[in-house]
């Protein structure tokens, strides 16, 4: 997350929170924090209203995050669950940010909201981020640290940590594959695209689904965009926790491995990709570093790539239906760079298919 320049204590600055309240809130069930505070805007984080909070008495800073405004759907923008996950992970070799307090009470500021410990570190959205603040030297030891936290995470017997309701334990895949093949159904009219492609991926996913194994802590999109990366180039926290469940790790590896791109692949959706940078190992390292770490068998790893890549055609999909629709403001040209993403993410399943049978 970054952060915008710093307001002042006029609340009509501090989006979604009421600030004499939440303060006296904090003052009551957190020990460690004294307000009143300054309130700065941190970009980043799924649209939640995540703030850093400094007391002006000189004392300990931290972060406060809620939902956005509005009306969500039921499972978005989930505080609880990112809170239970945080709470559970802080004892853990896992780096999270320190649990602080949360407030299941919406009468405060109108939604939940918790609070975390600040991190000092920084997350990497693209090659400018990484150019700037991670030298050279310094990325072969943050690649490894950011495959080795989510080795961590995947090593975890969630309940040992007090996670066992997170979510449903058994068929990850084949749920996720329902519930994204059901969007881009619902999205064909407004989209005006059905690709017989989808469908055949969708029977053929289904069909030839890997056995799961004991379900862990799935993460959902870690990346370099949802780590901290501390100055001396390892991982100092992982955040942005609202979608976890419970699920197949590999399926949250393969997620995270299409997502570390490298040079020689088809850059349609992102060609400015932190792990373009030079110094970053390619996805060949990373495989064998994760592992090495976990000790579990990849050989359906090509699967699980499919199935992500699957998965994004179907969102991007939906995303290009409200494009359509009128819901986004977009030119003809991101439109039509949109459409073939979407193409893209399905020719990239199909390849990644043909390695498994191969």
């Amino acid at each position: 997350m970054t952060m915008s320049a710093a307001n002042d204590r006029d609340a009509e600055q501090i989006v979604g929170y009421d600030v004499a309240k939440v303060e006296a809130w904090v003052d009551e069930h957190v020990e460690s924090l004294t307000p009143p505070f300054v309130w700065t805007k941190l970009e980043g984080g799924h649209s939640n209203l995540t703030y850093r909070i400094d007391s002006t008495e000189g004392g300990r800073s931290a972060v406060i995050r809620r939902p956005p405004m509005g009306e969500l759907l039921p499972k978005a923008h989930d505080m609880a669950r990112e809170w239970a996950c945080i709470s559970a992970l802080w004892p853990t070799a896992v780096p999270v940010a320190e649990p602080l307090g949360f407030c299941e009470s919406p009468e405060i500021t109108g939604a939940h909201f918790y609070v975390m410990g600040l991190i000092d570190g920084k997350a990497l959205y693209n090659a400018e981020d990484v150019e700037a603040f991670l030298p050279q030297s310094d990325r072969q030891t943050m690649a490894e640290s950011w495959i080795d936290t989510l080795a961590a995470l995947h090593s975890l017997d969630p309940d040992e940590i007090g996670l066992s309701d997170l979510g449903r334990k058994e068929d990850y895949v084949l749920r996720q594959i329902k519930t994204w093949y059901r969007s881009w159904n619902a999205s064909i009219e407004h989209a005006e695209i059905d690709n017989p492609k989808i469908h055949e991926l969708h029977d053929l996913l289904v069909a030839t689904v890997p056995d799961q194994g004991p379900a862990v802590l799935v993460h959902g999109d870690y990346g370099t965009h949802n780590v901290m990366v501390g100055d001396d180039a390892h991982i100092a926290a992982v955040v942005d926790w609202e979608i976890a469940t419970l699920g197949d790790p590999l399926a949250d590896f393969g997620y995270s491995l299409n997502a570390w791109l490298q040079a020689d692949d088809d850059l349609l959706d992102s060609n400015d990709a932190p792990t373009l940078a030079p110094g970053f190992p390619d996805r060949a390292f990373i495989i064998n570093r994760y592992a090495e770490k976990t000790g579990r068998d990849l050989g359906d790893l090509p699967y699980y790539q499919a199935f992500n890549r699957f998965k994004t055609a179907c969102i991007l999909h939906g995303v290009y239906a409200r494009y359509k629709n009128g819901q986004k403001a977009i030119d003809a040209e991101e439109l039509a760079l949109f459409r073939q993403r979407v193409d893209n993410a399905m020719a990239r399943a199909e390849e990644a298919l043909a390695e498994l049978k191969a």
